[in-house]
């Protein structure tokens, strides 16, 4: 007796029935996706983790469930150049079908190890300074992904929402740090929109930027941070004057809520991997990246509570309910 195969083979063509089978083969087919990462500094490790596992959880909402029919490497290497570029090329080698960089040096790397396996970024605040888009508007050939910047003119608002009485904002930052002139231009004009001033301390190195706060002891309502290199790296001497001051201080990043400010407006990092999963998703199901365009996070409040009560700030029950990300 024939088969079914065959018949169906003679009716219709063996090369049309091998083709119509292909589909299936692509449904069954383990599917591999390769996250890169460079080693976590102080801090960032659980950030790092949050947005693995939110991945996961997206992958698996789209169908792809691990070992059934979808496979998920994680790599992680040390921000060396080096050693970075030679574990994504090693990755780019390999069969998989999508790459995912949680960082900006995990995205370089991949992106010149490979023109053509596509490549998913979370968590660069600018692709285009980055090198790895030419504009915002669409993607490229083979590179796409999810922007977790946040900006300024939003995160004034988080002063106002959490301090409601402060009129005179510390800011302290590095004179010579080109980008931290232009912030503070900026936060300069968006203070004086929203009926605030700036009260400025200058720190040219890490080391002064305890001295530069207290120094604003007795001239400010309140504190607030951005993304200036002196700052960033000696935040615990900050934090310890507000504490000790009463000073509230108000960040823009979740790193620094981490460290002691009482709340930021941020890209949590559970929404940035469930977003950037889900472009990896549509990808697997085949939609090309040059016809997705990079997407913006949606930023939320992330408060702590424990900074609240050192800094002598009482949070009112509507802004805690409408956080995001509570630590206490």
């Amino acid at each position: 007796m024939f088969s079914q195969s065959f018949l169906t083979c003679t009716l219709i063509g063996c090369a049309t029935f091998v083709s119509a089978l292909r589909p299936c083969e692509a449904l069954a087919q383990t599917r591999t996706v390769a996250v890169l990462s460079t080693e976590a500094s102080a801090g960032t490790e659980a950030s790092r983790l949050a947005i693995r596992e939110a991945l996961k959880d997206a992958l698996k909402t789209g169908g792809f469930q691990e070992s059934k029919n979808f496979k998920i490497q994680f790599e992680t290497a040390p921000d060396v150049t080096q050693q970075l570029v030679g574990l994504a090329k090693k990755i780019a080698s390999s069969r998989v079908e999508v790459m995912v960089a949680i960082d900006e040096g995990a995205a370089r790397a991949m992106a010149g190890a490979s023109a053509q396996i596509p490549l998913v970024f979370a968590g660069v605040a600018d692709p285009v300074q980055a090198g790895l888009l030419d504009t915002l508007t669409a993607g490229s050939s083979h590179i796409t992904g999810v922007l977790n910047v946040v900006p300024l003119a939003r995160q004034v608002g988080v002063i106002r929402q959490l301090v409601s009485g402060a009129r005179k904002v510390g800011v302290i930052y590095n004179p010579n740090d080109k980008d931290s002139l232009a912030s503070v231009r900026t936060l300069q004009e968006l203070f004086a929109q929203s009926g605030l001033s700036m009260v400025e301390a200058t720190a040219q190195r890490p080391v002064d930027v305890g001295s530069a706060a207290r120094s604003l002891i007795g001239r400010v309502d309140v504190f607030f941070t951005f993304a200036d290199t002196s700052v960033t790296q000696s935040y615990p001497a900050l934090v310890k004057v507000a504490n000790d001051a009463k000073i509230p201080l108000i960040a823009s990043d979740a790193k620094s809520v981490r460290l002691g400010a009482i709340g930021a407006l941020v890209v949590l990092d559970r929404e940035l991997g469930m977003q950037a999963g889900r472009m990896v998703v549509r990808i697997l199901r085949g939609a090309r990246t040059v016809a997705m365009p990079p997407e913006v996070a949606r930023p939320q409040l992330m408060l702590s509570t424990l900074a609240a009560r050192k800094q002598g700030v009482v949070l009112a029950d509507s802004t805690l309910k409408s956080a995001g990300e509570i630590l206490k």
